[in-house]
């Protein structure tokens, strides 16, 4: 006979009986996700189940006594009124959570290495996430309430979207029908000037009469649309360049198909970021010798023996960036002035969540299935993704669209995040394997790329490398040792939130903050890295809202004499072959 509930508060040896199937949960949990057991920490496992019995025996008193109040669920999913006013939904939630807390501190109490430590709470937050009684329509008091407001319309509705989710192949998170490239999103002005199968070239139209003479070239991620840095007129990271006197060109990278399988990652290199930094350079170096008059005096000084373009390279972007330069600095070349890295990773010592997806099976497995021709589908990239904030981006709209019947609100943001990529096989095979999982690109020429010995020291041009603190993709102590392998001087500056809130900041929304290295006021000089970010934190100086107009001031010490804006795209021989956002952009996976 189980033990008596309303004497277990009083009596902790008794709570025994309550918690002893917590292992068998955890296990359950583990076998679900596919993931091994291992030895657990008899310590911390003894006293999670006291704790988790005493917690468990106090709910079953409070919901067995009809006066007592509900508990106080703090957690979303169950915030509504339904959920509060509902005695049984209320501790329904109250019970998941309590389980769900006692499971993941479980994963935590495991006796492993890091690595495998970190996979099986990620496989055991999987299983967690996806038990919420809020998923299940009999569970979830929203969902019921709906469904009799509505006379059953929404069950109907919610069936509705499930099919077409189905025959879509992917979990609708926006009403894409609202949203249309080069109508409301990748609006800003301008024109593809060169063309090749891996990228277009958008020269996009200054907006001043004045450009700096050093154009920017920004080199998105491959793995998505470069359109995140031009979202909207209000938030779009290009226009800012743009109004701050910069002429902008940027790579728009082709969505591959199938006659792309072949590509490597010498290819997105050679034929990729080197030839996007060539042309530019011609761009620039053809737009028109005639200083503006308030620039005459210092466009006649001597120019510099540096490079004639200014480099953005945002995520795996960045990576691209970085790898490009180490290159042309092997070779003797120095085409580009300086660089600009977003959350990017040039060290891979600690990738964060993301790791749980790399060991040597999984690459191998990659390597002998796309590495030497396909691809990966767009689909699967993107699952894995959302798989990283499971009840952000996959159980939310679950709820919403199938149990409630909804159709979700359009949302830029989140339209982007659908328009998926494909990769070719043997780039990402690649990528996975020297970066990811041997972090070789860090050591001197222990890669080859182009044919040419790899070192990052080498690339001693001025950079500014920007992370995020509460980024789960590029971590931002990574990034500061990214930033520590440069050979050049470096300022490195964090800023509040996520890999994609936090670079997508604009001035005019005031919003978050950032820090700055410890320097005097309005000193934009690079210092040297100490080796603990930490440290580094600890004396860097934090400030309210965006950290762009930051990287404004940097870059326009950058960028040389102001000259009269060209009057017409392209230049040196590249001339409009069409108007941005261009083809590529619009090529679904």
């Amino acid at each position: 006979m189980a033990p008596d509930p309303t004497r277990l508060v009083d009596q902790p040896q008794a709570t025994e009986a309550f918690a002893e199937g917590l292992h068998q949960a955890f296990a359950s949990s583990l076998r679900a996700a596919g993931a091994p057991l291992f030895r657990l920490d008899p310590a911390r496992v003894a006293d999670i189940q006291a704790r988790f019995g005493k917690e468990y025996a106090e709910l079953w008193v409070g919901l067995l006594d009809a006066s007592a109040q509900p508990p106080a669920v703090r957690d979303r999913r169950f915030a509504s009124e339904a959920w509060r006013s509902n005695r049984f939904s209320a501790y329904t939630a109250a019970l998941y959570l309590l389980n769900a807390r006692a499971l993941l501190e479980l994963s935590d109490a495991v006796q492993a290495d890091p690595k495998t430590q970190q996979r099986i709470r990620f496989a055991v937050q999987q299983w967690v996430d996806a038990a919420a009684p809020s998923n299940l329509w009999a569970l979830n008091p929203d969902a019921m309430a709906t469904a009799m407001h509505s006379g059953g319309e929404s069950l109907r509705r919610g069936m509705d979207n499930l099919l077409g989710d189905l025959l879509r192949g992917k979990l609708t998170q926006t009403d894409e029908s609202q949203f249309e490239i080069g109508r409301n999103v990748a609006t800003t002005e301008g024109a593809v000037v060169f063309e090749n199968p891996w990228f277009q070239l958008i020269d996009y139209r200054p907006l001043k009469s004045q450009v700096h003479e050093r154009p920017l070239l920004i080199v998105p991620p491959c793995i998505n649309k470069y359109y995140i840095l031009d979202l909207q007129p209000s938030n779009s990271l290009v226009r800012f360049a743009l109004q701050q006197g910069h002429r902008v060109l940027l790579m728009s990278w082709r969505n591959p198909d199938a006659e792309c399988g072949q590509w490597t990652w010498d290819d997105y290199i050679e034929h990729g970021v080197l030839e996007a930094v060539r042309v530019t350079g011609e761009i620039a170096a053809a737009a028109g010798a005639a200083p503006a008059s308030a620039a005459r005096k210092r466009a006649a000084a001597p120019r510099p023996a540096d490079g004639g373009i200014n480099a953005l390279g945002f995520c795996i972007g960045g990576t691209l960036l970085g790898t490009a330069l180490a290159v042309l600095a092997r070779r003797g070349q120095r085409p580009v002035h300086s660089a600009t890295f977003l959350t990017t990773l040039l060290d891979f010592s600690d990738t964060g969540v993301l790791d749980v997806f790399v060991d040597e099976a999984q690459v191998a497995m990659r390597e002998a299935t796309i590495g030497r021709g396909g691809l990966l589908a767009g689909a699967e990239l993107a699952a894995a993704f959302s798989s990283l904030r499971p009840n952000d981006l996959t159980w939310n709209y679950v709820v919403g669209n199938y149990l409630k019947g909804e159709t979700p609100p359009p949302f830029d943001l989140l339209y982007w995040n659908a328009d998926s990529t494909n990769l070719p096989g043997p780039f990402l095979a690649w990528y996975l394997r020297n970066t990811y999982l041997e972090n070789k690109l860090p050591q001197a020429d222990a890669l080859r790329v182009c044919g040419t010995p790899v070192d990052l020291g080498r690339i001693d041009i001025p950079a500014y490398v920007y992370a995020s603190r509460e980024d789960h993709i590029v971590p931002w102590g990574t990034a500061y040792a990214s930033a520590r392998r440069l050979g050049g001087p470096t300022r490195f500056v964090l800023g509040a939130s996520g890999h994609i809130a936090g670079v997508i900041n604009p001035p005019a929304g005031g919003k978050r903050s950032h820090w700055l290295p410890p320097a005097p006021k309005g000193a934009r000089k690079a210092q040297a890295l100490v080796a603990d970010p930490q440290a580094w934190l600890q004396r860097a100086e934090e400030r309210g809202g965006s950290w762009w107009p930051d990287w404004a001031a940097w870059l326009a010490e950058q960028a040389g004499p102001l000259r009269e804006a060209p009057r017409a795209y392209g230049g040196g021989g590249h001339v409009k072959i069409e108007a941005a956002p261009g083809r590529y952009v619009r090529v679904r996976a």
